[in-house]
């Protein structure tokens, strides 16, 4: 991917006439026509299928137009992949117990959800501790300015002034908004922070955001821990019971006919009239007309579709800064299950490896074989980023027999997934970077008739929430916009 594409060559190409309307039959869901009805919805993702859901069933004539051959985006469960009708989540995983999105489809859908185990232990500078011993205060982590008793949220101690700060003085004070010009990284160091809870802050919170300390705003990471009190050892968290992508099918086939993959957008005009939309069906450019259009895109890919007149300078700018992690998943497939045996650490694991968190994916499936799967972010994602596939597996194979003596004999194959060098993605989940406070109100913000869902322009964004969250927003917005037509 080329950076920073828009601001070198212009966010709309001027040369040229957008190619001529294809023939079609009637019988497409491409219609030259259009009527005041007709919704063009651009990426099948949770945002897209959510907000087309909607609009369908609010009366409106969708069209649904995914790049890929499935519904789901950045839910993405293999299951061919393994044997024994196993399978595992390669993309977004868990749903907690705030999610309630997600949460409100599955009981629409009669989805079950089921709950995580929590951390069993921690393998972190070659040392194996149990959570219990952690917990009791029998053992502490081998960290400079640990607390005793817990995992995460060791930074808290020293962060603690500028939360009383948000507390006394509010969120919009000059001081707080301050405290998007500088880092995470910046901020404990300011506090006081030994650079042992900064390196222990990039294995524990910053593998949820997906990058590293130096890049996450301060400000962001203030306000989560006064909102949510940050992400711990403890927080409840799930994942739907026989695969999460079974949320996006379920969308997918209500919608039926009105969506089309392998479809790309490749262009996209408007005016006060409408939308006009360019896509590319079976190898042709194909135009389709709507009333209003939603893109459901990330923004690392929407920085490259040609859009013209183009958006505002301030929306472009956002579009083409916007910053996304790095995330990789392996999945690792045993002809038995010795993560259970009586002298294991435990199926849940926290470490400081290439690996980061490492845990039995495969607990609600029966047989004797099952899957270690691993989440891996930030530098450590993009070092194994950089490898072949049979060098990924090489190195998750000798991290886990590190942790389980017997991983090595159990060991049957590999699967990784890297969402950087996924073509229709490039990225992983979005997260406030230094100086982008504002940069989710601007992404989330309608252009005339275009819209704007995804992960990246949710309050609750990096998440299955957030894309839905965002979804419904863009139902709401277009509902009113119609209304008053």
């Amino acid at each position: 991917m080329t950076k920073n594409k828009i601001t070198r060559r212009s966010f709309i190409k001027k040369s040229g006439v957008v190619t001529s309307l294809f023939s079609l039959s009637s019988q497409s869901i491409f219609s030259s026509s259009t009527d005041d009805n007709r919704i063009i919805v651009v990426g099948a993702g949770l945002a897209g299928l959510s907000c087309a859901h909607e609009l369908e069933k609010a009366g409106y004539n969708v069209v649904l137009v995914e790049a890929r051959s499935r519904p789901g985006g950045r839910v993405s469960t293999y299951r061919d992949q393994f044997s024994d009708n196993l399978y595992s989540e390669m993309g977004a995983e868990y749903v907690d117990s705030t999610d309630m999105y997600v949460q409100d489809y599955c009981r629409e859908f009669n989805l079950k959800i089921l709950p995580a185990r929590q951390y069993d232990g921690v393998y972190v500078r070659g040392n194996e501790l149990s959570m219990d011993r952690i917990r009791s205060g029998d053992v502490n982590l081998p960290y400079t300015g640990t607390e005793n008793g817990m995992l995460f949220g060791q930074e808290v101690q020293y962060i603690q002034k500028w939360i009383e700060l948000v507390n006394k003085k509010g969120i919009n004070s000059p001081e707080v908004q301050a405290l998007d010009k500088i880092s995470v990284e910046d901020i404990l160091k300011e506090g006081g922070a030994p650079q042992d809870i900064i390196e222990l802050y990039t294995y524990a919170n910053a593998t949820e955001s997906t990058t590293t300390p130096s890049k996450i705003s301060a400000l962001a990471m203030i306000l989560s821990n006064i909102k949510t009190s940050g992400f711990s050892e403890n927080t409840v968290e799930g994942r739907i019971l026989g695969g999460n992508d079974q949320l996006p099918k379920t969308l997918a086939k209500k919608l039926g006919k009105k969506i089309k993959y392998n479809t790309p957008l490749h262009r996209l005009d408007y005016d006060s009239n409408g939308v006009t939309a360019t896509v590319k069906d079976n190898g042709k450019l194909t135009k389709i007309s709507a009333k209003k259009c939603v893109i459901a895109l990330p923004a690392s890919i929407l920085k490259n579709i040609d859009v013209n007149p183009g958006f505002s300078k301030e929306k472009i700018k956002c579009i083409n800064e916007q910053v996304y992690g790095h995330a990789m998943k392996i999945a690792m497939q045993y002809r038995e299950r010795f993560w259970d045996n009586t002298n294991s650490i435990g199926q849940r694991v926290f470490t400081d490896t290439p690996l980061r968190r490492i845990y039995h994916f495969s607990i609600d499936q029966p047989g004797p074989r099952g899957i270690l799967l691993s989440f891996t972010s930030g530098e450590d994602a993009i070092k194994l980023g950089k490898l072949s596939d049979d060098k990924r597996n090489e190195i998750a194979k000798n991290t886990c027999s590190k942790i389980w003596d017997e991983a090595t004999q159990h060991w049957e194959r590999g699967v990784a997934k890297y969402w950087n060098e996924d073509p229709w993605t490039k990225a992983s989940y979005s997260f406030s970077g230094v100086g982008q406070k504002d940069f989710r109100e601007v992404l989330a913000r309608p252009e005339g008739p275009v819209y704007f869902a995804g992960e990246h322009t949710a309050i609750q964004r990096a998440s299955m929430n957030g894309a839905i969250e965002s979804g419904l927003r863009v139902y709401d917005e277009i509902k009113e916009s119609m209304r008053s037509l």
